[in-house]
């Protein structure tokens, strides 16, 4: 090449990229915009003693780098040696692409991970597909009764959820694909077929290319996902719709995770208010209470236990009982469950404690359990003007009655626990409330309770009574939270076994409500300057 930019001589190799071109021709007229350019470039740099930079372009269809070589002298020739690269550029975009795509795929596994929210891992799907692979997105999850949920986005754009009646037949390859069958190439999918609930809202311009994929789930779909790119953009290339398969399957197997923990949530949630301790109030003129706190702070169930069966009318007992499983946590919260369904199933029988126990016993040593139970039952009732009650300890700590005047008397039952021996004794006492007295029942987590200034002290029944001799007169509500905020302030952050308490009361009758006053209860009225107790 000479350097005024003629042709001096061509191989028969370089003839096969410049067939029109033979000596005496100009460069520039045979030669690609790029080469010629970097021909003239060379020769407005003269000889500066360094190795000319070679270049690099492509000639019809291929890519070569092209080095220069000069000729002896000042004005000598240039030969130019080009080298064909094209595979390597392939190869280098390949590997470039794939690093880009393993980001991406990095990027939608942690953003998913990070929640097992449904929803939220629903709005990350769509909104990462519309940003790195296509224009917008829609994915049609599995129907809900008549209606698909849709979660619509597009890139740049807000994330929106809504539920809709459609036919997925509309969209070629998406029932197949909810189902969980293998994706119809994109190149059969003609983009007029999209029907417009498949086109997010504010979608501008025409479709031009279009990709169903499954979500595949853990055995069961997860849905589809609709892919759509603007007619402005080039089609989807088979490698972009193998990295679209390989996005939907992280997006469905986190989807799936979501939605198998949602259903055990809800699961959970069902059988938990089945477990859990009822609400307790008063029920024909008598007050109920309880408060519950489980062996470890993160549970809500465990082995200790309470239930309160209203009577039919204020004339009929109404049934009270409050247990102990051996053990705590689920294993032990699953046999309190099954002890307060066959307590439910004896109500009938509830007029006779000694043969509430035999049954529930006999129950008990067919199962398959192996642990064992102590309890104690109540049958209380409002008669004129005071509470009666009887009480009935299996093999649990005797009830403590708090009367009006502070003093505590423990009451006279005891008995064999429940689910151990073949036979279950136990004797029934009989008390009566006056009004502002309380029967507390309560487990050994409040007695065993171990804290104290050294954290090795048992809470025991001498604390506990002399709090309960400060409750004379108050509500059943108060009486509960007052034990069970004084067996925790012992406790500090110490471990500790299952507590439960619940309390009987007479509720006072007198003219006003209760207020605390230098530790005593007056009614509001006595506390208006009667002077008088407020029972």
């Amino acid at each position: 090449m000479g350097r005024d930019g003629g042709v001096v001589e061509i191989n028969e190799a370089a003839r096969t990229l410049f067939p029109d071109a033979s000596g005496g021709d100009w460069f520039e007229r045979t030669a690609p915009r790029w080469l010629s350019d970097a021909h003239h470039r060379l020769g407005r740099s003269g000889t500066d003693g360094r190795s000319p930079r070679p270049a690099s372009g492509a000639i019809t269809g291929r890519t070569f780098q092209a080095h220069p070589t000069r000729g002896p002298g000042v004005h000598g020739d240039v030969v130019w040696w080009l080298v064909e690269d094209t595979e390597l550029r392939h190869t280098e975009q390949a590997l470039k692409d794939s690093q880009e795509r393993a980001a991406v795929l990095a990027e939608v596994s942690s953003a998913l991970l990070s929640s097992l929210n449904v929803d939220h891992c629903l709005e990350v799907t769509a909104r990462m597909a519309a940003r790195h692979i296509a224009d917008a997105a829609v994915i049609v999850a599995p129907a809900q009764g008549r209606h698909h949920p849709l979660t619509y986005a597009q890139s740049g754009g807000p994330v929106i959820q809504t539920m809709r009646l459609i036919d997925t037949g509309e969209v070629p390859g998406l029932t197949e694909a909810i189902q969980g069958f293998p994706p119809v190439p994109a190149r059969w999918i003609s983009p007029d077929d999209i029907p417009d609930w498949a086109i997010p809202p504010g979608f501008t311009g025409p479709i031009g290319s279009v990709i169903v994929t499954p979500l595949p789930g853990h055995g069961v779909p997860a849905g589809a996902l609709v892919l759509l790119r603007s007619s402005s953009q080039r089609a989807f290339d088979e490698g972009e719709e193998i990295f679209a398969r390989l996005f939907a399957a992280r997006a469905g197997a986190a989807l799936s995770a979501a939605r198998l923990y949602a259903e055990q949530s809800t699961i959970t949630a069902v059988l938990m208010r089945e477990l859990l301790p009822p609400t307790l109030r008063h029920v024909n003129g008598v007050g109920y209470a309880g408060r519950y706190r489980a062996a470890g702070d993160h549970e809500r169930v465990g082995g200790d236990f309470y239930d309160v069966h209203p009577g039919t009318d204020p004339s009929q007992e109404t049934f009270v009982v409050l247990g102990d499983v051996a053990g705590k946590g689920l294993e032990a919260a699953v046999l309190t469950g099954k002890i307060r369904s066959v307590l439910q199933a004896l109500l009938p029988l509830s007029g006779d404690h000694q043969q509430v126990l035999t049954l529930l016993n006999d129950a008990l040593l067919n199962s398959h359990h192996t642990r064992f139970a102590t309890l104690v039952l109540a049958s209380a009732r409002r008669r004129a003007g005071q509470v009666h009650l009887r009480l009935t300890s299996a093999g649990h700590l005797p009830p403590l009655i708090v009367r009006r005047h502070g003093q505590v008397e423990e009451a006279d039952t005891s008995g064999q626990l429940i689910g151990a021996i073949p036979q279950a004794r136990a004797r029934t006492a009989r008390a009566v409330l006056a009004p502002g007295e309380t029967c507390l029942l309560y487990t050994d987590g409040i007695t065993e309770a171990r804290g104290g200034p050294l954290g090795d002290q048992l809470y025991g029944e001498r604390r506990l009574r002399e709090a309960l001799a400060a409750c004379a007169r108050m509500p059943a509500e108060a009486v509960v939270e007052r034990v069970q905020l004084l067996v925790a302030q012992w406790l500090g952050p110490g471990r500790h076994d299952d507590m439960a308490t619940l309390a009987i009361t007479n509720p006072t009758s007198g003219r006003g409500p209760l207020h605390l006053v230098d530790g005593r209860t007056r009614t509001a009225a006595a506390h208006g300057g009667s002077g008088k107790d407020g029972a």
